[in-house]
């Protein structure tokens, strides 16, 4: 069989594509695949390294402000979208797939769009507590539209196309104990902090992380792994930050990287994650059963990350700090009371494990097969 992925822009898109990919091709050695992406940075750091092949399409998305540079992008990506059909088109003529599967991104738009047109199964996948625009618009027109939370079914036109299945997650989130992944790490003796703001990271929380090291650094409270994101500007610039809150050179117990390219083990490791609410990295989240402090982004369609920040909240899984509100200090403060509480700590783990969905990937892979079939 050949199986078409479309995905692109963060790894909260491209992860879960590469969950459902890998298993698959567990299951079938001899199946071919085949991803398409925009040429941005993440797509072609993260589906090469699972080696998995990677075309590109010339596909940008709309800006929502109404300012002349913001007209002048828009006309652009209408042009690009014209370009991106016909790139789509030739692409799934060559490859010739038996199944089409989208995960996010404005990539998604032209492949799924053309991959229906020929009549060729099609799948979207939406990780969020609400849709975004390239999803609503492919709801009509795929076969099936598989969604993380029930609650999104209502958003959709067509409700008996709707499959509740979560977000799948790689399989390398599974391997390991806490007690294995620590060793692995090499962190004994205190606890371990993971934080990270996405995979482009977010320069204004970074900044707040800053203040956060140099109370780590100079406490010693905990082990602390921190990914800037935007790879080594984002670094280059936490030094720099640093420095000026007179932190020059970190000591053992702080990690800092651009990315956290062994998540993993890093997750199974961790005794609290401080992040965003990106829909994957929930769903990486209750599958492994962490605490998490989490502070959702402002900056993203529809308010979705509060919205799926809440979801855990409400189920007593995770502790949310609006970004309005929030410093580096108070963030320290959070997650030392949380540590230093084992009660309150293995009561957020136990509620993180309830909202897990680890057979996600099989019903995903399940819908893939029967509309082939």
């Amino acid at each position: 069989m050949r199986f078409l992925f479309a995905c692109g822009g963060t790894a909260g898109h491209i992860n879960p594509a590469l969950a459902v990919a890998g298993e698959l091709r567990k299951m079938m050695p001899d199946a071919k695949f085949l991803f398409v992406g925009s040429g941005r940075e993440m797509e072609k750091r993260l589906v090469p390294a699972e080696r998995f092949d990677l075309a590109n399409i010339t596909i940008t998305g709309f800006a929502r402000g109404a300012k002349p540079k913001d007209l002048k992008h828009n006309i652009n990506t209408i042009h690009n979208l014209s370009v991106s059909l016909r790139e789509a088109n030739k692409i799934i003529e060559d490859f010739k797939p038996d199944a089409v599967i989208g995960t996010g991104g404005y990539v998604c738009y032209p492949v799924l769009r053309s991959a229906a047109r020929r009549e060729i199964p099609t799948v979207m996948h939406e990780s969020n507590a609400v849709p975004g625009l390239t999803t609503k618009v492919l709801s009509g027109v795929v076969d099936r539209m598989l969604v993380a939370f029930p609650s999104v079914s209502s958003y959709y036109k067509r409700p008996e196309r709707v499959v509740v299945t979560g977000t799948p997650v790689r399989g390398d989130f599974h391997k390991m104990s806490r007690e294995q992944a620590k060793k692995r790490l090499g962190v004994v003796g205190k606890p371990l902090v993971v934080s990270f703001w996405g995979s482009l990271g977010a320069d204004g929380m970074n900044h707040m992380m800053a203040d956060f090291i140099r109370l780590n650094s100079k406490s010693g409270a905990m082990w602390h792994i921190h990914a800037t994101g935007n790879g080594q500007n984002g670094v280059s610039r936490m030094v720099e930050r640093l420095g000026e809150c007179g932190v020059y050179g970190l000591p053992d117990w702080e990690d800092l990287r651009a990315y956290i390219d062994n998540m993993g083990t890093v997750m199974a490791a961790a005794d609290l994650v401080i992040c965003r609410a990106g829909a994957s990295t929930l769903a990486e989240l209750t599958n492994v059963g962490r605490a998490s402090i989490l502070v959702p982004s402002p900056n993203v369609t529809n308010n979705h990350q509060v919205k799926n920040a809440r979801e855990l909240e409400k189920a007593g899984a995770a502790v949310v700090i609006t970004e309005d509100s929030c410093s580096g200090q108070l963030i320290y403060n959070t997650a030392l009371r949380i540590l230093r509480d084992k009660e309150r700590l293995e009561f957020l783990e136990k509620n993180a494990v309830k909202l897990g969905q680890p057979e996600a990937t099989s019903k995903i892979i399940g819908a893939i097969l029967s509309l082939i079939n």
